[in-house]
């Protein structure tokens, strides 16, 4: 009699501990076997140029999934699904044990994109492969495949370690964020707000019912400042060759290209690149992925013979009446630097100096100037420093001075280095980025502005969350005198007959710029005497910057051609290209812009 009792209390115990203590997660369990949440993922918000044209936008993908515990047998359903994929049962559960710690009535992701004859096969199929599941999620498209993939960047899923920094709080394992350009300096505004389904279910988790339903909010479209038809253009003309180009407007410091070659399909990033397709990406030797416009550093050659001749002036070491005679070279010490110009220009003023780039008239000019005041009007001109641009991975480049060097290599400056810095070379490193703003602040009167990608973030019902405003980053420490003098010498690069870059002109458009030629390996007397062909990676970079009109400027350009040898013959011939394309163009607008200029009462503006 005892024993019973004593089993029935047992009994009872369980039932209890059962019943009212274990009640909620039993109760949990039991929901889960036939009512589930569905993720409902929301339209990324889409990207579009200054003028309205459709660059980003979305399109429908199809996503096969396994759900474990509906799968069952297990074994048998991934063998008649490797069959039907015509992949290896290895691959599969790779794929599953990838996601160890994932709960086994949630979705395993197997293959992204499936196309619409493996969704045929496995849907005809369906009762043989209980617990998988396709899913209808929308998919990044980038419209120009292969084109603007620096500034727009790309979406890729989202690691483990990005899980857990905390900047994506709504985000899940299996999610796409953005990675690179602005998908990914913005990706908060384009994200959106997941959704979510109530759903009933059968036991081989196919769903009967839909009981309720949250619908995602989708992300915000991004006008950019970026005007499609002049990035199209400088892609074009970039082609086969590894350089930046970058437009803006000189008077808000809207960028109206950032173009980077080599380039990339983003395309590919969306959908999930291979590791073979990612090797051939990295294994490039042009460098595909870097996104040259900000994140190249170059010597500025003979481009900072600008900022000589502005130190020169302002410091007094120089007026414009003062000359130098340029028999071809210039004798420092024990050493012979030599003249771009092997007879020599014979005597040049400042104006002439720039238009005919004379290296020996800027050599004694920076000999006078010392290095440290070099620096100082570089690095007040916004050389050497980050321009803000709101896009990752930016570069700052480098502006020696002779505390930097000492620090450095532990070896005090020596004088003669200042020479070659004083035309661009030696330790100088600038970005295409930087020289359009520049070039941009020297024809505007002297104001640098701070660069601006994004026009415009909406709703998508077409309410103003954010506007760009112009900011000036700094004004040039030069006085309107210096300016009027540089900005001749500009001029008269273009349009003087001795002038390097007679090239750049262009009928009914007066343009000023200027020609600049990185060597990347010192020439050997005998390798000039002898005129010997360079192998091409060992060919200078050729450089141009440039803004037009010369009086108004209304565009600003720099060109960097990575081994292009001459910025005369390889740099200049584009940027007359981009501005001629620029101020000649007819074509029409699909966004007017009074409609970006009207914001309601609820728009915000700043920088982000």
């Amino acid at each position: 009699m005892f024993c019973i009792m004593v089993g029935f209390a047992v009994l009872i115990g369980r039932l209890f501990y059962l019943q009212v203590i274990e009640r909620e997660e039993y109760y949990r369990l039991s929901e889960n076997n036939c009512i589930r949440l569905k993720s409902i993922d929301p339209p990324r918000g889409m990207i579009f140029d200054r003028h309205g044209r459709l660059l980003v936008e979305n399109r429908p993908s199809f996503n096969l999934s396994i759900i474990l515990k509906d799968a069952k047998p297990v074994d048998l359903t991934i063998q008649r699904l490797s069959r039907y994929l015509n992949v290896s049962t290895e691959d599969i559960y790779t794929k599953i044990n990838g996601k160890n710690g994932i709960l086994s009535y949630k979705p395993v992701v197997l293959k992204q994109d499936i196309g619409r004859d493996t969704l045929a096969s496995i849907e005809v199929r369906r009762f043989d492969l209980p617990g998988v599941v396709v899913n209808v999620k929308p998919l990044r498209h980038y419209i120009k495949r292969g084109k603007f993939a620096h500034i727009v960047g790309y979406l890729s899923e989202i690691s483990p370690a990005e899980l857990k920094s905390g900047k994506y709080p709504e985000s899940r394992p299996g999610d796409f964020i953005g990675k690179f350009g602005v998908e990914k300096a913005y990706d908060s505004f384009l994200r959106g707000k997941r959704g979510g389904q109530q759903v009933e279910v059968n036991a081989t988790g196919q769903v009967v019912r839909v009981l309720k339903t949250v619908d995602a909010q989708p992300g915000h479209n991004i006008y950019l400042t970026i005007d499609q038809r002049l990035q199209e253009k400088a892609e074009k003309l970039l082609e086969g060759i590894a350089g930046a180009v970058v437009a803006l407007d000189p008077t808000s410091g809207e960028v109206l290209v950032l173009a980077s070659s080599p380039t990339f399909d983003q395309n590919a990033f969306a959908s999930g690149l291979s590791h073979d397709q990612w090797d051939t990406i990295i294994s490039n030797p042009f460098r595909p992925m870097e996104n040259k416009a900000i994140q190249g550093e170059y010597p500025p050659a003979s481009t900072y013979k600008i900022i000589t001749a502005i130190a020169g002036l302002e410091e007094g070491v120089i007026d414009s009446n003062s000359t130098f005679f340029c028999p071809g070279f210039y004798r420092y010490g024990d050493r012979v630097f030599r003249c771009w110009k092997k007879g020599g220009h014979g005597t040049l003023n400042v104006v002439k100096a720039i238009a005919e780039s004379c290296d020996v008239f800027f050599y004694q000019v920076g000999q006078k100037l010392g290095v440290d005041r070099l620096a100082w009007h570089a690095k007040a001109s916004g050389l050497g420093a980050l321009t803000g641009i709101n896009l990752d991975n930016e570069a700052p480049g480098l502006i020696p001075t002779a505390a930097w060097k000492k620090q450095r290599t532990g070896i005090p400056w020596q004088r003669g280095e200042t020479l070659s810095v004083a035309i661009g070379q030696g330790y100088n490193l600038v970005t295409p980025l930087q020289m359009a703003i520049l070039v941009g602040a020297v024809g505007n009167g002297g104001v640098s502005y701070h660069p601006q990608i994004v026009r415009l973030i909406e709703t998508a019902d077409g309410k103003i969350v954010y506007k760009s405003e112009k900011k000036v980053a700094r004004k040039l420490p030069v006085s309107k005198e210096t300016l009027a003098i540089v900005k001749k010498g500009l001029w008269e690069v273009v349009n003087y007959k001795r002038g390097t870059a007679r090239i750049a002109r262009v009928k009914g458009i007066d343009i000023s710029g200027k020609t600049g030629t990185v060597q990347v390996v010192g020439r050997r007397k005998t390798e000039i005497s002898r005129k010997i062909e360079r192998p091409p990676h060992l060919k200078a970079h050729a450089w141009f910057v440039a803004y037009a009109p010369s009086e108004r400027p209304k565009i600003a350009v720099s060109v960097l051609v990575e081994h292009g040898e001459h910025g005369s013959s390889a740099a200049a011939p584009i940027a007359r290209e981009i501005i001629k394309a620029y101020l000649l163009d007819d074509s029409p607008r699909f966004i007017s812009e009074e409609r970006l200029l009207t914001l309601n009462s609820n728009t915000t503006t700043g920088d982000r």
